[in-house]
């Protein structure tokens, strides 16, 4: 999967405001995946409800910024693609994207 990810990638993450998103929601969903890990680990629900607003938000402002784009990300299949594809893009994908620089050479093409 995270091949397959990465190969579509560029076409689905080309526009600046596009960018701009990812860079400030993908750190804010990744606090929310550890508040939750957190929360889980010390019994304190206030941390799992932070955590899972955090994600929510992230996801809702990155489905703006994908409608942003000239190529639509493939259709989730069901709930475990979509599980994995968007904990995959958060953790994996999207700050490689970043730190390679191929963002970079994307929007200069």
């Amino acid at each position: 999967m995270l091949r397959w990810q990465w190969q579509g990638y560029r076409h689905t993450h080309s526009s600046q405001a596009n960018l701009v998103i990812h860079v400030i929601t993908v750190p804010a969903f990744l606090l929310g995946t550890l508040a939750v890990v957190y929360a889980i680990v010390t019994l304190t629900g206030w941390w799992a409800v932070a955590g899972v607003l955090a994600m929510a938000t992230a996801m809702a402002l990155q489905g703006v910024g994908h409608r942003l784009e000239p190529s639509a990300p493939a259709p989730f299949t069901g709930l475990g693609n979509a599980a994995s594809r968007i904990f995959l893009e958060q953790w994996v994908t999207f700050p490689r994207y970043l730190l390679s620089g191929a963002w970079r050479r994307n929007s200069l093409s």
